[in-house]
């Protein structure tokens, strides 16, 4: 699994949001494990403690659950991730047209400029 992190952002949302998009892809199947803290930790190269939190917040979303003592598991309800990346998205477009409306741009240029915007 390659994680890419930005340090210019929070990393707990940036854990959350990646394995949001994985278990939403189907790259996992409800009920199947997940790598461990530990092995997230080291692979994205960040503080077991901010995957905790990750993890702890796609439990509360209903994403993944706990079994004490055997690690991390797919919630059952993978439309369910889906939905929340969905939603992860949604705002990420928001804060995208907002900023680009402080820099004077309206919804129809924005629109344009994604348009024939290349990498």
């Amino acid at each position: 699994m390659d994680w890419i992190i930005d340090k210019n952002r929070p990393i707990c949302p940036q854990i959350c949001e990646q394995l949001c998009l994985r278990v939403a892809a189907g790259q996992f199947a409800p009920h199947e494990k997940i790598l461990s803290v530990r092995e997230i930790a080291v692979a994205a190269g960040v503080n077991p403690n901010t995957v905790q939190r990750s993890l702890e917040e796609l439990e509360g979303r209903g994403v993944l659950y706990s079994v004490r003592g055997s690690g991390w598991f797919v919630g059952e309800n993978i439309a369910h991730a889906r939905e929340v990346l969905d939603d992860i998205l949604a705002k990420k477009t928001a804060d995208y047209f907002e900023a680009m409306r402080i820099l004077g741009m309206d919804s129809a240029a924005v629109k344009e400029y994604v348009k024939e915007w290349k990498e």
